[in-house]
């Protein structure tokens, strides 16, 4: 993403829609969550690509943009693996994912035009 301004806006892109996506949960009133092993599976692949991703960068602006989709991933599968949760719980969770999902938007701008650049390293 620091090195490339296409990688930052295909971020942004991918965050702004899944903000959208929580933030509609939120307001149509869905708030259940999937529980099945395929799921959970599937975060446990994305957070260990996200953990190799986070760690092999050296800009910190790719830093912060993976931690904050670390963190979203592992409320993601903590969610996952609590069946019994509330759906209050839920609904929290899904504003808490929602908020993360903009701000991972917003920390991919921060690389856009910024290609090549040593600051912030």
């Amino acid at each position: 993403m620091c090195s490339a301004s296409v990688w930052g806006v295909a971020g942004f892109i991918g965050c702004a829609y899944f903000a959208w996506v929580s933030f509609r949960h939120i307001a149509q009133g869905e708030f259940e969550w999937p529980h099945d092993p395929w799921t959970a599976a599937t975060y446990v692949v994305w957070i260990v690509l996200l953990g190799g991703l986070a760690f092999g960068t050296h800009c910190l602006r790719e830093r912060v943009f993976f931690g904050v989709l670390l963190i979203n991933f592992f409320i993601g599968l903590g969610l996952t693996l609590w069946r019994a949760i509330p759906a209050d719980d839920v609904r929290a969770a899904r504003i808490v994912t929602g908020a993360l999902w903009t701000l991972g938007a917003g920390m991919s701008l921060t690389t856009v035009g910024r290609a090549g650049k040593t600051t912030g390293r």
